[in-house]
């Protein structure tokens, strides 16, 4: 395992919260760290120095939607109000991976990468109920982008990387779902949802604001 989370985890941290995890738990980071250590390369093979303008603006639109999934989960582990282990063990695996995800998309946007907005999860952070509904509409929502743009993404190494992230994506909506106690897949197939659905459906949760802003002095809720 180390070999490959080498490549991508510089800093250790995924190798530090693989080793505190239980088995099952630490499969299912290995699964999300190689898709991760995937994408980087694949990523790496087709910077955007060298892609169309389309396929630039679709590599935008994912990272700003893993900025927003990653601050959601690295926040609920820094506030430290969820209860339980199982919640806590979630923001740490899923918070890892997404980062992963960010840091992949980051290398390969280069310059052209979008800056990461700030974000006000408006205390779902802070509520382990609120928390795990809003994990599951993060991921649900992820993986309907990412199948979304597949069939718009130009190039073959970054559709491949773009796939390998949808795939964990998915794995994260079902994993998500059960523990809210919903039917992690309730029919056959998947819908995907367009560009402008999803940038509706994000607005409108207000998560993303213009400028960092706290509702009280002693416990801001706003991290970024």
């Amino acid at each position: 395992m180390d070999t490959h989370l080498e490549q991508f985890d510089r800093d250790g941290a995924l190798r530090e919260t693989e080793a505190a995890l239980p088995a099952e738990t630490r499969r299912d980071l290995l699964l999300g760290a190689l898709a991760g250590g995937t994408a980087l390369a694949l990523f790496a093979s087709e910077p955007a120095s060298s892609a169309t303008k389309g396929d630039v603006a679709i590599l935008n639109y994912a990272l700003v939607l893993e900025y927003l999934q990653s601050s959601f989960y690295t926040e609920a582990e820094r506030r430290k109000a969820l209860r339980t282990a199982t919640a806590k063990q979630t923001a740490r695996v899923l918070g890892s991976v997404e980062r992963a995800h960010v840091a992949a998309l980051e290398q390969a946007l280069g310059s052209a990468a979008v800056k990461r907005p700030f974000f006000d999860f408006r205390g779902t952070t802070e509520n382990e109920d609120a928390f795990i509904r809003t994990g599951v509409a993060f991921e649900d929502l992820g993986a309907a982008a990412y199948k979304g743009q597949a069939y718009r993404i130009q190039s073959k190494a970054l559709l491949q990387a773009a796939i390998s992230i949808h795939s964990v994506e998915a794995r994260h909506a079902a994993w998500i779902r059960y523990l809210a106690g919903t039917t992690p897949a309730s029919s056959a197939f998947d819908e995907p949802k367009t560009m402008a659905q999803v940038n509706r459906l994000v607005a409108s949760t207000g998560f993303i604001v213009r400028r960092p802003t706290t509702r009280s002095r002693r416990r801001p809720r706003f991290t970024g």
